[in-house]
């Protein structure tokens, strides 16, 4: 049974996560080609401040950016900039953080710019299928390891495979925390 304090850290840490998917939602409408990564930046920041909380990647260990904008091949960290422009056809992963009562969100998606070729569709289409397929995982009585797998063993099934050097994290108090996934 959950005790009353840790039930409402539970809460709190809905309402950052909730932000987070509220700021994500928010930018699909403002990515078109002809706009920077840096402006994209600047309207997630605006929006995570205007609801009361302040942007968790703003000057972690030096990070510029309030959000990472990862376009076409960069895998994760992209560092927005007024000099990379989105073109029509790019996908772009957009990772936000946002500090609200104490607790960070954290979540990242990505989005087509205008129309994509059908490798850049699928590639989005079995991430978020594989998404689901760990999500399936994630209850009690499991471990993180079966998440994971239910992760890798889909996306290899697709003919695609997983980034090895990086790792999903946990997220509370803290901006990076245990277990690592």
């Amino acid at each position: 049974m959950i005790n009353i304090k840790n039930s409402r850290e539970i809460e709190l840490m809905k309402e950052s996560g909730k932000l987070v998917g509220e700021t994500l939602n928010m930018i699909e409408s403002h990515i078109r080609p002809g706009i920077s990564t840096l402006a994209l930046d600047k309207i997630c920041e605006e929006f995570i401040m205007s609801h009361g909380a302040t942007p968790s990647f703003k000057n972690y260990n030096g990070f510029t950016g309030s959000i990472c904008a990862s376009v076409n091949n960069v895998v994760i960290h992209g560092i927005p900039s007024k000099e990379i422009i989105l073109r029509e056809g790019d996908i772009i992963s957009i990772d936000c953080g946002a500090y609200l009562n104490g607790f960070h969100g954290d979540a990242a998606r990505t989005f087509r710019v205008g129309e994509v070729s059908s490798e850049a569709d699928r590639l989005i289409r079995i991430t978020e299928e594989s998404f689901f397929k760990g999500i399936e995982f994630a209850k009690v009585g499991q471990r993180v390891g079966d998440i994971s797998n239910a992760i890798q063993t889909y996306v290899e099934a697709n003919g695609l495979s997983v980034v090895r050097d990086f790792t999903g994290h946990g997220i509370g108090r803290e901006l990076h925390e245990d277990p690592s996934i």
